[in-house]
């Protein structure tokens, strides 16, 4: 694993990490803002076919199959709204609107999840760059990638593609 990886991953506070075994049955700790404590659960696991019953072949493509969607085209890369940003797979809680800022990539980003153990962070060296990728700690979704050009106070940019989200509005 590269310098920067590592570098990144003690920036974020978290283990490197490995990504979800298929099949395993095991379990996650993921921090729940309703119960305002952290919940064991089930990873998600399913098949490619289960995934595309669900996911539109946009949703797929891209949390699925670590794709990406263009600048400034997915629905909430200029969202306003008080509330959480979710796994568009699975429904965990990863981002609140609180974090969220304009970076001008063209892609939501954000400076902190609601808690370090609900993503997880890869090493990815696809298309001959060094990034870290962010994925759902319970279903293993791409969701996008981590870098260390954001604001304070952590210095982190949370880039995620709105394919990966949902959105549930504060009451």
């Amino acid at each position: 694993m590269t310098a920067h990886f590592f570098l990144l991953a003690a920036l974020v506070g978290i283990a490197c990490s490995q990504p979800p075994q298929q099949g395993t049955g095991k379990t996650v700790t993921i921090y729940s803002t309703s119960a305002r404590k952290a919940v064991a659960m089930q990873r998600i696991t399913k098949t490619d076919e289960e995934w595309r019953k669900e996911l539109s072949e946009d949703e797929f493509r891209i949390a699925r199959k670590k794709g990406t969607e263009r600048a400034f085209t997915g629905k909430y890369w200029n969202h306003h709204e008080d509330g959480t940003y979710t796994c568009r797979c699975c429904g965990t809680e990863l981002f609140p609107s609180g974090t969220k800022y304009e970076s001008g990539s063209g892609w939501p980003s954000f400076y902190d999840p609601v808690a370090k153990s609900n993503v997880e962070l890869h090493e990815d060296n696809s298309l001959m760059m060094d990034r870290v990728e962010v994925t759902c700690a319970r279903c293993g979704a791409h969701l996008g990638h981590v870098f260390d050009d954001g604001p304070k106070p952590t210095g982190l940019r949370y880039c995620i593609n709105s394919a990966s989200l949902g959105f549930t509005k504060r009451k």
